[in-house]
């Protein structure tokens, strides 16, 4: 339980910085470009959704097309 004095660690999620609306709303912007590769393929730098955990699933979804765009590359 918080006691509302002691500040709480606010979520992260690696190489993304993630903004909270003040409706509650989670967006998550990539803080390095995507390789072009991956943008041609579809990743998306930017990403929204209504919980963290949604918004997790959509960042680990546009890593992963950057990912397969990138190895399909080399």
């Amino acid at each position: 339980m918080h006691d509302g004095k002691t500040p709480t660690a606010a979520p992260t999620i690696p190489g993304w910085r993630l903004i909270i609306s003040d409706r509650g709303r989670f967006w998550a912007i990539r803080i390095n470009a995507f390789p072009r590769a991956a943008l041609r393929a579809g990743a998306e730098p930017t990403v929204d959704a209504d919980t963290f955990a949604e918004v997790r699933e959509a960042v680990a979804v546009q890593e992963e097309k950057a990912r397969v765009a990138v190895e399909g590359v080399s």
